[in-house]
């Protein structure tokens, strides 16, 4: 959205789109409950697989294994507190910023004020979250098609999907670290501390 309409198309389809996964019901059956059991699916049949004589563990370096834990113990930890706990703060000045305060004006801020840490950060959750999710539907499509054909252009197959979500997104960053802010400067405060809060931010 942000290609097409910059900042404001984004927020208003991004708050949009919060009527539906930022509920009480949405959030916890349809965000974090799947997102928590793939985590405890994955992480017990590594479990069992290393107790196995017939199967073995998947390697730490496979692209599948170490964008799944990149995601999961360092980007999206630092994403979701940095950009759904620590806004709720009600410590000054942060005052629990409310959900349709929290449009693209924050994003914009990150990316204006720590322009290495946020675009490393955003970044950093895209590629290992489209990669983790590419490499295994790969090998989902492999391991019951047996295609080999498929197996055989895997890897452009791979790095074409990486770079066909990839890219958009990135792009729409791009447009929005190149937007003036348009929020009023007690906004712009509240928006820091909210960064601030978070370790990396600090650094």
């Amino acid at each position: 959205m942000a290609n097409l309409g910059g900042s404001n198309l984004s927020s208003q389809t991004m708050l949009l789109g919060r009527e539906y996964y930022q509920t009480c019901f949405g959030e916890r059956y349809l965000v974090l409950g799947p997102l928590v059991a793939h985590i405890i699916a994955g992480s017990a049949k590594r479990l069992l697989s290393s107790s196995s004589k017939t199967s073995k563990p998947r390697s730490l370096t496979s692209l599948l294994s170490w964008t799944g834990y990149s995601t999961t113990l360092f980007f999206l930890p630092i994403h979701y507190m940095t950009h759904r706990i620590h806004p709720t703060s009600t410590l000054l000045p942060i005052c629990a910023v409310g959900p349709s305060e929290l449009d693209y004006e924050f994003v914009k801020t990150g990316l204006d004020i720590w322009p290495k840490t946020s675009w490393f950060l955003y970044t950093g959750l895209l590629l290992s979250v489209t990669a983790h999710f590419t490499d295994g539907a790969i090998l989902l499509w492999n391991t019951y098609l047996r295609n080999t054909a498929v197996v055989r252009r895997s890897f452009i197959r791979r790095m074409s999907i990486i770079v066909g979500f990839s890219l958009p997104i990135l792009t729409g960053l791009f447009v929005l670290s190149k937007e003036p802010s348009m929020i009023f400067p007690s906004f712009a405060k509240r928006f820091e501390t909210v960064f601030m809060s978070s370790w990396i931010y600090r650094l």
